[in-house]
């Protein structure tokens, strides 16, 4: 790929968003040609970084680009202007899942090695973990994120509000955490004050020293190092499903294994493992000639037995069952399909599944299909607090009012990988008893911890230049919205007592006279927001990079029904931008229903605020005035959209994404056509806003026509571009429309 100054970088993804660019793209692209913007596809979807890994393998018509590579050295051009549409973060079943597809195209690339055992296994895992979990976002993130909810969007909120479930005062739905032997109980911190390097290193009992990893630091970089106890995970584990089943209320487990792709499995593993103990107790031995990996869940067990005689198969289903009858009721993914809490662990994130449970009236779904009352079970304690204090708060007040309650936009601490718990490379299950520590090149051990066999130990990083360009963020935005800024810090954690120096040191950099800017534990923090919210007023929240992850799923579903509608963007420190679309995951579901009904429920109001956003910024920094008037013409269109109710519904035979895209597409003509500052511009939408207005009635009936059918993708995570095409372009007058203007 070429780069301009004129240009927009697309992302293909996969999944739901993945089928909607294939429609809303020609859209965009009618509206940027006539300013000479060119917006290009870069595919990162889960497939193209697979197949970017083995070129060796593949024809030329096989091989995709590696994508991720060339936005990562985007990201440090001035000019950048990426659009980034969410993307699946790969747990190993959804990798696997993904080879397989892939293998079964036609294209020769290896199977993942879940236990490598050769030099050239572990080559292959080496490559594949580069694309496990969250492999993304650390490398386009250059730069610190700003998320916020758009004026528009709040407005058709309140107009429109989403159901929110009810809150009794007499719930007993809870949060349950580690009290210790977790991370945040273990943590040791330190800032360098000159840049060095440093060896992480394993001492065994006997005195024989491994190193795990050999980092280089900068000044003023601040390195954390962590353990959670296994015993005391496990002990926990068990207490939690004790009192679970004691208290008559549902047990689920919350983690986000897809983004801490080391640690967090291992912490599903041991929770399947502890709640169905006497099956790996009783069949443990063949489970392990079975591969068996229970840090992939339950569904493990189900998938490897299946090879097996089926008198055995049966034995080891009912002997699965038989745990269930006297474990606590386990929430569930799929009531009707058994998917339990414990099958995959991809399908519950902690920071969209806890959102939805408080949003649910502090409710999951049962095994009967049932919402009921749930312990929300989180290991690590560090951010557990902040859910427990909002279910206290919606025991206490009530749930949320969308029509009346404030916002919190969140300015989040994440360029240069900024890690705060999300570290891969640096985190160890231990394999043996002894001591992890951290070294200099001079000997001198900065941090250490005693370690047990099946403890988890790791490092966390966090360089200066992205703390300075955080508070300055902060600062900013706490001038442009007159709104108080809360940084969420605790000095009783290791990590944010080191932040809180370079918070108080680089505050002093800009002028804050007049501003509301304070630092407040998670606890305070939140209880203070909340408090502020209910009462219609705004706070911004001001976090690390995990904890911007979870709150930017747990305001925004309070206050909007999902985090897709937020704008994120994320200034890059080199002087781009990338424009993400919105919080949200990237719907499976969605896909399910496309290829079962061929209606496609995804809202694409992330991508028309981002692109808006992007052109603004287009504007501003290439002084492109027609970018600036598309920007605020797709503002308008997409208020009116809102206003009219356009988005998508979830039933089929309604107005899907593909219907949703047609009207942006008329009211973005009609501002456009409209809008007297450049009349040049105006004439040429003219014949396109006249054409789409006078064919709405038979547009809507082409794209409704095909609903309520089957659609081919050709493939899941590897779609067949043209099939998509069809699918997702199905109104001839529409495509003629937009063909006859370009």
């Amino acid at each position: 790929m070429t780069t301009t100054n004129q240009t927009i970088y697309w992302t293909l993804t996969d999944e739901a968003p993945s089928l909607a660019t294939c429609s809303l793209l020609p859209i965009v692209r009618t509206f940027t040609k006539a300013a000479g913007i060119d917006v290009k596809i870069s595919d990162i979807s889960l497939a193209a970084r697979v197949l970017s890994a083995f070129p060796e393998n593949l024809t030329e018509d096989q091989k995709a680009e590696d994508g991720l590579t060339f936005l990562g050295e985007l990201t440090q051009d001035p000019h950048a202007n990426i659009i980034k549409l969410p993307n699946i973060s790969a747990s190993i079943p959804q990798l696997k899942a993904c080879i397989a597809e892939l293998q079964a195209q036609g294209c020769d690339i290896p199977n993942y090695p879940e236990a490598p055992q050769t030099d050239e296994d572990k080559a292959i895992q080496a490559r594949y973990s580069k694309i496990l979990g969250s492999a993304v976002n650390p490398v386009l993130r250059e730069g610190n994120s700003d998320r916020r909810a758009p004026g528009a969007v709040k407005a058709y909120v309140r107009k429109f509000p989403h159901s929110m479930g009810k809150w009794s005062k007499a719930s007993r739905t809870h949060a349950d955490y580690m009290r210790d032997g977790d991370f945040f109980s273990s943590e040791q911190s330190i800032t360098m004050d000159q840049a060095g390097d440093v060896r992480l290193e394993f001492v065994d009992k006997a005195g024989n020293v491994e190193v795990k990893k050999e980092l280089s630091l900068e000044q003023g970089e601040i390195l954390d190092s962590m353990r959670m106890s296994c015993k005391a995970l496990r002990e926990f584990l068990e207490e939690s499903m004790q009192d679970a089943k004691e208290s008559g209320v549902m047990w689920s487990l919350h983690v986000k294994a897809t983004m801490m792709k080391v640690s967090h499995p291992i912490v599903f593993g041991h929770a399947v493992t502890v709640f169905y103990k006497e099956v790996f107790d009783k069949y443990g031995d063949l489970f392990e000639e079975l591969g068996v990996n229970p840090n992939n869940g339950i569904g493990s067990v189900y998938d490897k037995i299946a090879s097996l005689p089926r008198s055995k198969r049966e034995e080891i289903e009912e002997a699965i069952h038989e745990c269930l009858e006297h474990r606590p009721e386990m929430a569930m993914v799929d009531s009707v399909k058994g998917i339990t809490n414990l099958h995959v662990p991809s399908d519950v994130i902690v920071d969209a599944s806890m959102p939805a449970m408080i949003r649910n009236g502090g409710k999951m779904w049962g095994p009967d299909g049932k919402p009921k009352d749930t312990k929300a079970v989180m290991p690590e304690s560090t951010y557990a607090r902040i859910y427990q204090e909002m279910i206290n708060f919606c025991k206490t007040n009530g749930a949320f009012d969308p029509t009346t309650m404030g916002t919190v936009p969140n300015v989040g601490l994440m360029a240069k990988k900024a890690e705060e718990y999300g570290s891969h490379d640096k985190t160890f299950e231990m394999m043996a008893d002894g001591i992890m520590r951290v070294v200099t090149s001079d000997g001198t051990v900065l941090m250490q911890h005693d370690v047990e066999k099946g403890d988890i130990w790791r490092a966390c990083q966090t360089k200066d230049e992205p703390v300075r360009d955080w508070v300055k963020l902060a600062v900013t935005r706490a001038r442009q919205s007159g709104m108080p800024a809360v940084f969420w810090l605790d000095h009783k954690r290791a990590h944010d007592r080191e932040l809180i120096k370079k918070v108080n040191t680089y505050l002093q950099e800009h002028d804050t006279e007049g501003l509301d800017i304070s630092i407040k534990t998670y606890n305070q923090a939140i209880r203070f927001s909340m408090d502020r919210m209910i009462r219609g007023n705004d706070t911004i929240s001001v976090t690390g990079n995990v904890l911007r992850d979870y709150l930017t799923d747990l305001f925004p579903i309070m206050e909007l029904g999902t985090s897709a509608k937020m704008l994120s963007v994320v200034p890059m420190l080199k002087g781009g931008g990338m424009y993400e679309t919105g919080a949200g995951g990237s719907a499976p579901k969605h896909v399910q229903q496309v290829e079962e009904e061929n209606h496609l429920r995804w809202d694409s109001l992330g991508e028309f605020l981002a692109l808006a956003v992007s052109l603004e910024e287009m504007g501003i920094k290439e002084n492109n005035k027609r970018a600036t008037i598309l920007a605020k013409t797709l503002d308008a269109a997409t208020g009116k959209l809102l206003e009219n109710n356009k988005s998508p519904s979830r039933k089929t035979g309604e107005l899907d994404n593909r219907g949703s895209h047609f009207y942006l597409g008329m009211y973005w003509a009609q501002e456009v056509a409209a809008q007297t500052e450049d009349a040049e511009l105006a004439a040429h939408f003219a014949p396109l806003a006249k054409i789409l207005t006078e064919n709405e009635a038979q547009i809507i009936a082409e794209l409704s026509a095909v609903q309520g059918k089957p659609a081919e993708l050709g493939g899941y995570y590897h779609a067949n571009r043209e099939n998509v095409k069809k699918v997702m372009r199905p109104s001839e007058t529409l495509n003629a429309a937009l063909a006859a203007l370009s």
